[in-house]
C-alpha cells in the first residue's frame, strides 16, 4: 500500500516545493542545496526520492531495524542519506529547509508535543509537508474495517480514534506557531486507485510554514 501511495505523495511534494521556493519546474533536482528531514522514514521509501531530487536528507525512525534497513538500501543504491533511530524530541538534529512527516501523526500519543517538535526543527523559511488519515466514517470503513480485513494493511496498524481531522490539525499547527498552506485529499477509487483529490474524507496531505 505504501508503494502505491508514494507516487501520490511525491506529486504533491514536487508541486509544493516548486511553489514554496519558486524554483525551476523543469529541473530534476529542485532540492539541491537544501536540507531535508524525513520523520518516520521507515525503510527509506520517501527519503530516497527526496535525495534524488537533490536534498541532503536525514531520515529518522523510532524503530532501529527500520533505520538499519534504510541505510543498507541507500548504500546499495549509491545514495548519501543519514539515517538515525530514535524519537524526534530526543535527537540532536538541527534545523531543516524541508521536513516531511507522512502517515505518522496518527500513531503519536502526544500530538501537540510532536507537532511542536516538528516546528522547532523547521527553518524560518522552511516547508513542512504532513499527511495523515482523516477521522471519518469513510476512513474507518475503508482503512480499518476494509483494508486491514483483507490484508492490504497489516491488522492493528491503525486505531481510528487516533486519526486527526483537518480542523484539529489546523489547531495543532497554529498552537505550534505554524500556518497551514496547501491541502489536498488522498482518495481511492477502483478506476483511479489512490490519487490526489479535493475529497479529504479518507486521507489528506498539507503544507505548513512559519508565518512571515
Amino acid at each position: 500500500m505504501l508503494h502505491r501511495l508514494n507516487p501520490v505523495r511525491l506529486k504533491f511534494l514536487r508541486d509544493a516545493i516548486d511553489m514554496h521556493w519558486a524554483g525551476d519546474i523543469e529541473t530534476r533536482r529542485p532540492l539541491a542545496g537544501r536540507t531535508v528531514l524525513d520523520v518516520g522514514c521507515g525503510a527509506g521509501l520517501l527519503a530516497e526520492p527526496l535525495a534524488r531530487l537533490g536534498g541532503k536528507v536525514t531520515g529518522i525512525d523510532a524503530a532501529p531495524e527500520n533505520a538499519k534497513v534504510a541505510a543498507l538500501h541507500a548504500e546499495g543504491s549509491g545514495l548519501d542519506i543519514r539515517y538515525m533511530a530514535g524519537e524526534l524530541g530526543a535527537l540532536d538534529l538541527g534545523t531543516f529547509d524541508l521536513i516531511t512527516c507522512m502517515e505518522v501523526l496518527e500513531h503519536v500519543a502526544d500530538k501537540p508535543a510532536f507537532i511542536s517538535q516538528l516546528a522547532l526543527r523547521l527553518k524560518p523559511d522552511g516547508l513542512l509537508v504532513l499527511s495523515t488519515p482523516n477521522r471519518t466514517t469513510r476512513s474507518r470503513i475503508l482503512m480499518v474495517e476494509g483494508a486491514e480485513a483483507i490484508g492490504m494493511i497489516p491488522r492493528g496498524t491503525h486505531h481510528w480514534e487516533d486519526f486527526v481531522t483537518p480542523d484539529e490539525l489546523d489547531d495543532l499547527l497554529s498552537d505550534a506557531g505554524l500556518v497551514r498552506g496547501q491541502q489536498q485529499g488522498v482518495a481511492f477509487s477502483p478506476t483511479k486507485g489512490l490519487h490526489l483529490s479535493d475529497d479529504l474524507s479518507l486521507d489528506y496531505i498539507v503544507t505548513a510554514r512559519v508565518p512571515a
